[in-house]
């Protein structure tokens, strides 16, 4: 019987992918009180670690290509969140910083993960337990 392809229970993939779609729903009715999408809250997380940023840097960060990017991009501007603006020595470069608001945003946003942790159900040591072998995974497959 080698031939036979485990199930669908013990595929590691399938689980990691189903985890992420649970843990994003979870995160919806938290990010709608600040009408913002996952994908947004990921981008404002970097945005409020380095406030200025390019769009390549902000899709290397993000596991995202400039196509999938730039539309999110203008959602958030169009929100009043970010500026998008042409490099001054480069115009072909379109960078990408916190309006007035988006910075405002970062204080409500302290909250989210406590929010989170309370609807998961499970210790912050337990995420931190998943959040270290998913990101050793995570680096071991970048490298090759």
């Amino acid at each position: 019987m080698e031939n036979q392809l485990p199930g669908l229970d013990s595929q590691v993939c399938f689980s990691v992918y189903a985890l992420s779609r649970q843990i994003t729903q979870h995160y919806r009715p938290i990010l709608d009180e600040l009408d913002i999408t996952y994908p947004q809250y990921l981008t404002l997380l970097v945005l409020w670690e380095k406030e200025r940023q390019s769009v390549n840097q902000l899709g290397e960060k993000l596991y995202l290509d400039s196509g999938t990017l730039t539309p999110m991009l203008k959602r958030l501007e169009q929100k009043g969140l970010i500026k998008r603006e042409r490099s001054i020595r480069d115009e072909r470069v379109v960078e990408i910083s916190l309006s007035e608001k988006g910075s405002q945003l970062r204080h409500l946003a302290c909250a989210i993960p406590q929010k989170l942790l309370a609807s998961l159900n499970i210790t912050r040591e337990e995420l931190s337990q998943l959040h270290l072998i998913v990101n050793k995974i995570l680096g071991q497959t970048r490298q090759s």
